[in-house]
């Protein structure tokens, strides 16, 4: 199907309104992320900055608690001596 003139000439505007749309909201959102971006980071340093008091108990660093093993069961003697025999 082929395109008018006038139809040509409409698509052409519709295509131009849509890209100045889209540039208007892209620049939108960039000034958004932008402001959004300082806040962050100005929180991020005001957070490295001021280092919270910690009271002594909490320096050291958390222990790990290990299970408590069970006694392995005692071993049958199977063993074999030098002479052959078992103990």
């Amino acid at each position: 199907m082929v395109q008018t003139k006038a139809e040509r000439s409409a698509a052409a505007v519709k295509a131009a309104r849509t890209r100045k749309r889209n540039a208007k909201l892209k620049a939108e959102g960039a000034a958004k992320t932008a402001s959004k971006r300082k806040r962050t980071v100005a929180t991020k340093k005001r957070s490295t900055t001021a280092v919270k008091k910690r009271s002594v108990s909490k320096r050291s660093a958390p222990k790990r608690k290990t299970a408590v093993k069970r006694r392995a069961a005692p071993k049958r003697k199977t063993t074999v001596k030098s002479k052959g025999r078992k103990r």
